[in-house]
């Protein structure tokens, strides 16, 4: 690999190794040196600042079979080097950067599925967010680094990755100005969804968890209504109805995969309703779906995977004109020392919202 030359970087400014939190599972992420990656034509060296800890970075059983691993995807920091042929952006650039990104030119691309590309889902950048330099590979260059404007915080910089997700998911299933939503499940990822739901125009939205403190976040949020999932039960159904004018909802947003989740999701459906399906169960886990009910009722059962790089520019335009406040939701700011500390909130699911590793 081509190592920089003088004009690319400042060698001296750039240290020889890093320290970075390596996963071994929930319960075991250590701090380990570890050599700073040399970057080739077309890439360019990142100075993490910020990255925070994603939901899924704590699915031990998708991520323990890859371990051990460098985790972290939601990502912003300073280009401090690039390769020859970069000209998209240059050493200073405050930014975020994409871990995946599509190919643009398979038949899911040319489609609108970006993020069913079989490239999208094999792209990585090196060797992980939690990190203190990362090396973007060529094609994260080129179409996956976004330049944060002014104003904008390394800190909110890092939801730009999980909006991104959260609007690729409304905008393809359409939020219907003065529509009901039900966001099932209120962690992060439904915080989101109802924040970007209100400010897409939605009518309504409703929240439901099974933890009173993240139901006091749906209703900071600006939720309707919300619903104490296991109270509730199977008259959930019920009880919106009470709340929404004898109304089920128009669209329904699966945010955990808990199977009597799925079931409260699903008996919330209006006629011609749609349901997005945002987070599953682990593999195995089949689900049984009422097909004859979903069939007559003309129910639209819609799938949500990733962001696309179009998505990432829309989320980063929500959080830059203030539409979709992110900055609240940070509930723990830890350095990279207290890295497994924070992989314990988050995988506790109590008490903490948005954990970010402040580099």
């Amino acid at each position: 690999m081509e190592k920089l030359d003088s004009s690319s970087a400042t060698p001296a400014s750039i240290p020889a190794t890093m320290r970075a939190g390596v996963y071994h599972n929930n319960s075991d992420v250590r701090i380990e040196e570890l050599p700073v990656p040399s970057i080739g034509p077309g890439e360019v060296l990142l100075r993490v600042r910020a990255s925070g800890i994603c939901g899924s970075d704590v699915l031990e059983w998708y991520r323990v079979p890859k371990a051990p691993i460098v985790l972290g995807h939601e990502v912003a920091g300073d280009i401090v080097a690039v390769g020859k042929g970069v000209d998209t952006v240059a050493v200073g650039d405050r930014v975020v950067v994409s871990h995946h990104v599509p190919c643009n030119a398979c038949p899911q691309c040319l489609a609108g599925f970006h993020t069913a590309c079989h490239t999208l889902h094999t792209t990585n950048f090196d060797p992980g967010g939690f990190a203190q330099y990362v090396r973007v590979p060529e094609l994260q260059t080129d179409r996956g680094v976004l330049v944060l404007p002014e104003g904008v915080t390394y800190e909110a910089g890092t939801f730009v990755e999980p909006l991104g997700c959260v609007a690729r998911a409304q905008l393809r299933a359409g939020v219907r100005p003065g529509s009901t939503v039900l966001v099932i499940g209120s962690g992060i990822s439904g915080l989101l969804h109802i924040r970007l739901a209100l400010a897409l125009g939605a009518g309504r939205v409703f929240a439901t968890d099974v933890s009173p403190y993240r139901l006091e976040w749906a209703r900071r949020s600006g939720a309707t209504e919300v619903f104490d999932a296991v109270a509730a039960g199977e008259k959930l159904p019920e009880l919106l109805r009470e709340v929404n004018g004898g109304k089920l909802a128009d669209l329904v947003i699966l945010c955990t995969g808990a199977p009597s989740a799925i079931d409260q999701g699903l008996a919330c459906l209006d006629s011609g309703a749609t349901f997005v399906v945002f987070a599953v169960p682990a593999p195995g886990q089949d689900h049984p779906m009422p097909l004859n009910d979903l069939w007559r009722r003309e129910v639209t059962i819609r799938t949500a995977y990733g962001a696309a790089p179009g998505d990432l520019r829309t989320a980063l335009d929500l959080i830059a004109t203030g539409r979709v406040a992110v900055d609240d939701l940070i509930t723990h700011r830890l350095p990279l020392d207290r890295i497994q500390e924070g992989f314990g909130l988050v995988a506790s699911a109590s008490e903490s919202i948005k954990v970010v590793i402040e580099m």
